[in-house]
């Protein structure tokens, strides 16, 4: 059974930085999108970043310059660092994986991210 492997999360203060990571446990046909989504208590879940396989990337506007994805295609990992960290960026962090071949998207369990003096 195919599992999403996230890794990272925790506790920091504003201004800070942290760094998620997302790994395939098994194997997906065709990934074509990665990307990040959180939800914080009380909202919805929202797209945070997104990479395709030709390295084109998206950004929620709230984490443009603060926020940078990286993929390894060849390890099938995708990568969030985070810095200048704020209070609003306090949520569950999802890992997404999206496979074109199959047209089926795969979810992390979610890593809690806080950021609190």
């Amino acid at each position: 059974q195919v599992q999403l492997v996230e890794s990272g999360g925790g506790l920091v203060q504003p201004g800070g930085s942290l760094s998620l990571s997302c790994a395939v446990s098994g194997s997906i046909l065709g990934i074509s999108a990665m990307g990040w989504y959180r939800q914080a208590p009380g909202n919805q879940r929202e797209l945070v970043a997104v990479i395709l396989n030709d390295g084109f990337t998206r950004y929620a506007d709230s984490v443009k310059g603060r926020f940078t994805i990286s993929r390894d295609n060849a390890k099938n990992t995708v990568n969030l660092q985070m810095y200048s960290l704020k209070p609003d960026d306090t949520a569950v962090y999802y890992c997404m994986m999206f496979s074109s071949a199959l047209k089926t998207d795969y979810w992390g369990q979610g890593t809690q991210v806080t950021v609190s003096a």
